[in-house]
């Protein structure tokens, strides 16, 4: 049987919402790190992007959290990237494999690596991107390469097979961790964490179903059938 004792993976929270951070960093001792996105950001309201991340890096205290680049020019992103160091914290800053129009952003990468920038390289979805930025990044700065492994679910295609050959091409470097990005589901996490992937992110919808792990599956079957009974009791429904 499964147990959330037995993972060696270390568990990272995604999302862009002060308070969930907050209490995870007081509450889940299991989650070690952050990371977020333009994306979660908008959706969560966030106009300022920077006062929204210092008061992240604030609460997470020595736990890493990731804050991405936004523009399209390397150059730009490079700018961006310097300007987000200087914000202080267990900081990574997260680099696209590439920009809008596809062009690599392995130059910039080791441009900051070898200057000792922690990065997260991000929206990466193959083997070849995953050679690329290995071979870039200086292997004695701390880095975080971010595959995205739901998304490649997505497109119909088992990513743990991938994400496995990934383990071993990081592996001669052991200060870049590999991360499974974009989980869909619970069990994602113990399928990284089989195939030795160092970190998983997942949103607080996914880690919150931690607690269901291990639970009877006759008890869980009861509280489903209690649970549609009790809402088509609820809503009113008769067909008799």
């Amino acid at each position: 049987m499964v147990s959330v004792a037995s993972l060696k993976i270390k568990l990272f929270m995604d999302g862009a919402e002060i308070g969930p951070i907050a209490d995870a960093v007081k509450n889940n001792p299991r989650i070690k790190g952050f990371t977020t996105n333009p994306t979660l950001m908008r959706k969560a309201g966030i106009s300022d992007y920077e006062a929204f991340a210092r008061d992240a890096i604030k609460v997470v205290g020595d736990l890493p959290i990731s804050f991405e680049v936004f523009s399209d020019s390397f150059d730009e992103m490079e700018a961006e990237a310097r300007k987000i160091r200087t914000w202080g914290g267990n900081t990574y800053v997260k680099i696209p494999v590439t920009n809008t129009k596809g062009e690599s952003a392995a130059p910039l990468i080791a441009k900051l690596s070898k200057e000792g920038i922690a990065l997260n390289v991000t929206a990466i979805l193959t083997l070849d991107q995953v050679r690329e930025v290995g071979a870039a990044l200086d292997p004695e700065t701390p880095a975080i390469v971010s595959v995205f492994a739901g998304r490649i679910a997505d497109t119909g295609v088992d990513p743990t097979p991938l994400m496995a050959e990934a383990v071993k091409i990081l592996a001669p470097h052991p200060k870049h961790e590999l991360l499974w990005a974009s989980p869909r589901e619970l069990l994602n996490v113990f399928q990284a964490d089989e195939v030795g992937c160092q970190i998983i992110t997942a949103t607080k919808d996914v880690l919150a179903k931690l607690s269901l792990v291990g639970k009877d599956l006759g008890q869980y079957s009861l509280e489903t059938v209690q649970m549609f009974y009790n809402d088509a009791k609820a809503a009113g429904y008769r067909l008799i």
